[in-house]
C-alpha cells in the first residue's frame, strides 16, 4: 500500500449510500450530490467532515419540514373541497 492509498470509514461508505437514497428521492443527479460530501484523511481512513454532517442534517430537516408543510397544506386543501 502506498503513502497516499486511504480507506473508506464505514461511516463515508454510510453516508454515500445516503446521498444515493437522497438522490433517489428527490429525483437530483447522484452525482450532484456526491460532490457535496467533505472527508477528511484521518491517519489513512477517510472519514466524514464534521462540518460537512451539520449541514447534511440541517438540510435534511429543512427538507422534511418542507415535505410535512406539503403535506398539511394537501391535507386542509383535501378538507375544504
Amino acid at each position: 500500500m502506498s503513502d497516499n492509498s486511504c480507506k473508506l470509514s464505514d461511516e463515508a461508505i454510510g453516508q454515500i449510500a445516503k446521498l444515493l437514497q437522497m438522490a433517489i428521492l428527490t429525483g437530483t443527479d447522484v452525482v450532484d450530490n456526491l460532490r457535496t460530501l467533505r472527508l477528511t484523511n484521518e491517519n489513512g481512513v477517510l472519514v466524514v467532515d464534521s462540518a460537512y454532517t451539520s449541514q447534511f442534517l440541517e438540510n435534511l430537516d429543512n427538507m422534511v419540514g418542507e415535505a410535512e408543510g406539503l403535506t398539511n397544506d394537501k391535507d386542509n386543501e383535501d378538507l375544504l373541497n
